[in-house]
């Protein structure tokens, strides 16, 4: 018994190690300045799609620090509007100016940096013009606009979460590589980071979370290892995410259904 145990351990450590040498190497093969920036297609096309749109994104950030986590963000599409508003911190920004928070018009869904985002959360259709309105608000409210610590926090990551909890209605159970969500400052107790739920956190480094969007979490170091059974998927670091492929329906795509249903 002790033996199969002993196969066992070597085994998955074995396999933990290909599986960070393969991350490793697939996210240093770029280069910053040649990465591809091309939008994937994962957001609809703003001038055939008059509804209003939320999207939340997340993308392996360029180099090794890729290997542990993720950047992400928020774009919106007012009613009629065509094009986006993406919302952003962006750490470099601060060599130059006072303030990491980047507002401005871009595809939602291009490639960070070579890296191809995923569509983690979305909101389309009746409704979603007072959440970008919220959204907007909630941003610029943000109180570490002149801060960036890549580990624990505050970070890209950070920001996210905090316009995610003034909005609850996106329901955006940001990946597990989102390094920084967790991230509250000098408030131990709040609102989960999809504002759903609650957490418990120890300035970003330690932490529990509960929560109907993201399930259970642990946080060690920045690093979370959870379980979701609302939406089946178990949460690893390095690993991210691991189950069914999410679905986002808006609720004119469910109406449409509906009605060539009938």
């Amino acid at each position: 018994m002790r033996r199969r145990l002993g196969i066992v351990g070597y085994f998955v450590v074995a396999v933990s190690v290909a599986l960070v040498l393969a991350m490793v190497g697939r996210v240093t093969a770029e280069d910053w300045r040649t990465a591809s920036q091309e939008p994937v297609g994962l957001a609809p096309d703003p001038a055939t799609t008059r509804e209003a749109v939320v999207q939340v994104y997340a993308a392996r950030v360029i180099g090794w620090r890729g290997v542990f986590g993720v950047h992400t963000w928020i774009a919106v599409k007012p009613a009629a509007a065509t094009q986006y508003t993406v919302y952003e911190i962006i750490g470099w920004r601060l060599r130059w100016q006072d303030t990491a928070l980047v507002v401005r018009h871009r595809a939602p869904d291009m490639r960070w940096f070579g890296s191809a985002p995923e569509l983690v959360a979305e909101k389309r259709g009746a409704g979603v013009e007072e959440l970008i309105a919220r959204i907007d608000k909630a941003a610029h409210s943000y109180p570490w606009v002149g801060e960036y610590t890549t580990w624990p926090g505050p970070n890209s990551n950070t920001f996210t979460a905090w316009v995610l909890r003034a909005v609850p209605e996106l329901e955006a159970d940001l990946p597990p590589t989102a390094i920084g969500k967790d991230y509250s400052g000098k408030k131990l107790v709040g609102p989960a980071p999809s504002g759903r739920g609650f957490q418990l956190s120890l300035f970003g480094l330690a932490g529990l979370t509960a929560s109907a969007v993201e399930g259970f979490e642990v946080n060690v170091l920045g690093l979370t290892f959870g379980i979701n059974p609302f939406d089946p998927s178990l949460k690893l670091p390095l690993v991210g995410r691991v189950g069914l492929a999410r679905t986002f329906a808006s609720r004119a795509d469910e109406a449409v259904a509906e009605k060539n249903a009938l």
